[in-house]
């Protein structure tokens, strides 16, 4: 019972927003830039972070922040850009988008 979410860019800070205030079993954010505003929020629920390292609208310092001001959410950082993970952009980066939708999947496992 219950559900996950999972966002991507505006949608990835949704997420977030939803793990803070929602009854949700885990939250899956894909470069979550608006995060960054909302790190007084805290999850109470598993929270995965993308983030591309050469991102260009998403600095790294929102990644650093979050794992600063909430170490128990899992960060992670690939070396790819903003929108990596969709196969319709020239940003798309194969391998961190398999290795993300592993990660992904590993946590629903994990919570469900």
């Amino acid at each position: 019972e219950g559900a996950a979410i999972a966002g991507y860019c505006w949608g990835g800070t949704i997420a977030w927003a939803a793990a803070s205030r929602l009854p949700v079993r885990a939250a899956i954010a894909y470069y979550g830039g608006g995060i960054g505003n909302r790190l007084d929020e805290a999850p109470r629920a598993p929270v995965l972070l993308h983030f591309g390292e050469t991102d260009h609208a998403i600095p790294l310092t929102v990644a650093e922040a979050v794992r600063q001001r909430h170490p128990g959410a899992i960060t992670h950082l690939y070396p790819a850009g903003h929108g990596f993970n969709c196969d319709e952009r020239a940003s798309y980066d194969a391998a961190s988008a398999t290795l993300a939708k592993r990660r992904t999947l590993g946590l629903l496992q994990a919570v469900f």
